[in-house]
Formats: structure tokens, C-alpha cells, sequence
């Protein structure tokens, strides 16, 4: 398949108690302190969806510091379940509209939403929300369900894993904005945004045959999105990824705002209960030198609202 033919066819101080505590951790801005510039890492903590991204995107210099008039943007959401959103083992919904808004306002020509689903795509799009989220807000759905979409790329960095099959829309996007769920994984210890990645690759299964945190790691090093933010309104904290009821869902209303995926996972293992170590692919793309796991070197934009 050519690799324009997806296009072509659809046209400050610290968080406390449970979740993240960042006392001490990094050099910590509260709101309205000046910066050099934007936050290695946004925080934002105690709102609704559309509200904890209004705050984050602003933290992090405004959603025009990452995306120009005239472009198209790709945004992956988590959408691998075919559930309901308050069993939270796919992104928010109207995080999703939320941030197709603020590319559209930024000037984005096309945003487009996909994910390679792990149950019916069709199904997993209409259930979790965000196919309607995204219709509402003006973007356009992909579909992620065949190999056709997929191009070969090599993971010149990697250990373990030295190529790939990648979604085409992810190659030809001038943007690509990952916006993973925060949530338990039986596997990979925990779902952040080096683990959604997974979601934009064909070949996925057998990194779980290879040594699945090195493998997430290696493709990591290849494919650094453009900005991460990870929906922690609802967290998944038991039998993810898929969960079993929303009595395994902690109701955290927190967001957390990166350019660097090695950052924004490590303090989503924070905001989780656990230290970014227990998670090896954290750690392992730190050693590789994808991004930053010393959140303490860091500076970071803490907002509660």
C-alpha cells in the first residue's frame, strides 16, 4: 500500500496523600512564577477533563508551541477495549475532544484519531466514547485494523527490537500528539505513554515473546512524540489492562503534560503508588538516554485547580 493511501481514503510544591508527591522532587513552579520557558513536565491536579488540559496545554506555552497552521496532526488515545469510559481501560473522551479542539483553534488543517484496537476496532471506537468525541469536535476517525495501513521502519537504537511495522498516519503527520491512559498492565507492570505506542504499531505480539519492556523501550528510542499527555481522571488500579468493573478505578482528576516520554512515565508511576524503577521500561529508557526518569533534575509546573 502507498503511503499516503489512509489519507487519500478518509479524505507547585507538592501533590499529597494518594497519588503523585512531588515534594522535593525537581525544581517546583507554582502558579503565575515566571519561567526561562516551558516545564520539562505539567502537573495539573483537582478538575474535569477539559479543564486539567485548558491548564496543562497553557503550562506547557499553548497548544500553538506544538502545532502550526496548515497541519495535520495524528492523535493515539488508548481505544484497545471494547468498554464503557468508566471502567477507564481506554483515554477519556472528552480529554479526546478536548484536544482536537485546541489543534483545530492552533490552525491544524486534520487531526485524525486511531488506534490499533486489541478487540473489535469498530466496536472498541463506539463503546469507549471517543468516536463520538471525535466527531463532535471535528477530527476524523482512522482505522488501525489492517496490515495494509502499516509501513516497515527500521529501530536503528534498538536492543531487542531493530524494526518495526508502523502506522502510515503516524510517518506522513507533521503532529503527533500520544495521549495514553493511565492504568494497570499484567504485563508491562503499568499503561503510560511508552506503552501506548504499542497501539501504533502492527506487529506488537511478538514483543511479548521478546522481552516486552525492552522491546518498548527500543521502540521508544525510535518514535518520540511530539507531546504526551496522560489522562489520569480516571485510573485503572487492578486487572488492566482491560478491567474487570469500575470498582478497579480510583477517580485521581489528574493530567500529567510532557515532551518527553522516559518523564512523563516516571511521574505517572508516581501518581500511580509506585516508584518508576518497579516499571523496568522506565528505567530501561532512561539507561538508553529516550528521556529523563530524575524527576528531582526536572522542572515542573505543579497546578491545582
Amino acid at each position: 500500500m502507498q503511503r499516503r493511501t489512509v489519507l487519500k481514503a478518509l479524505g507547585a510544591g507538592a501533590w499529597t496523600g494518594a497519588g503523585l508527591a512531588l515534594g522535593g522532587v525537581g525544581r517546583l513552579l507554582q502558579a503565575g512564577e515566571a519561567a526561562a520557558g516551558p516545564p520539562a513536565l505539567a502537573a495539573v491536579k483537582n478538575g474535569e477533563p477539559e479543564a486539567l488540559f485548558d491548564s496543562g496545554i497553557q503550562a506547557m506555552g499553548g497548544m500553538g508551541r506544538f502545532v502550526k497552521k496548515g497541519q495535520t496532526v495524528v492523535v493515539k488515545p488508548n481505544i484497545g477495549w471494547n468498554v464503557s469510559p468508566e471502567r477507564a481501560a481506554n483515554t477519556n473522551p472528552r480529554l479526546v475532544r478536548r484536544i482536537i479542539e485546541h489543534c483545530l483553534q492552533a490552525g491544524a488543517k486534520e487531526v485524525y484519531v486511531f488506534d490499533h484496537t486489541c478487540d473489535g476496532w469498530r466496536d472498541s471506537y463506539r463503546t469507549s466514547g471517543i468516536e463520538q468525541a471525535v466527531k463532535d469536535a471535528g477530527g476524523k476517525l482512522a482505522p488501525g485494523n489492517s496490515e495494509g495501513y502499516f509501513q516497515t521502519v527500521a529501530v536503528p537504537k534498538g536492543r531487542r527490537l531493530r524494526e518495526a511495522k508502523e502506522h502510515e498516519l503516524v510517518l506522513q503527520a507533521d503532529v503527533f500528539i500520544n495521549v495514553p491512559v493511565l492504568k494497570s498492565h499484567g504485563g508491562a507492570t503499568l499503561t503510560v505513554a511508552m506503552k501506548n505506542l504499542m497501539g501504533v504499531i502492527w506487529d506488537r505480539g511478538e514483543w511479548h515473546s521478546n522481552n516486552l519492556h525492552q522491546c518498548i523501550a527500543d521502540f521508544a528510542s525510535y518514535r518520540k512524540p511530539d507531546l504526551n499527555v496522560v489522562d489520569a481522571y480516571n485510573v485503572l488500579m487492578r486487572h488492566g489492562p482491560r478491567g474487570v468493573s469500575a470498582a478497579d478505578v480510583a477517580n485521581r482528576r489528574s493530567l500529567l503534560l510532557s515532551t518527553d516520554l522516559v518523564t512523563v512515565d516516571a511521574a505517572a508511576a508516581k501518581l500511580f503508588g509506585i516508584e518508576p524503577d518497579a516499571v523496568s521500561y522506565i528505567g530501561i529508557a532512561h539507561e538508553m538516554g529516550v528521556g529523563r526518569k530524575d524527576l528531582e533534575s526536572l522542572t515542573i509546573r505543579r497546578i491545582v485547580l
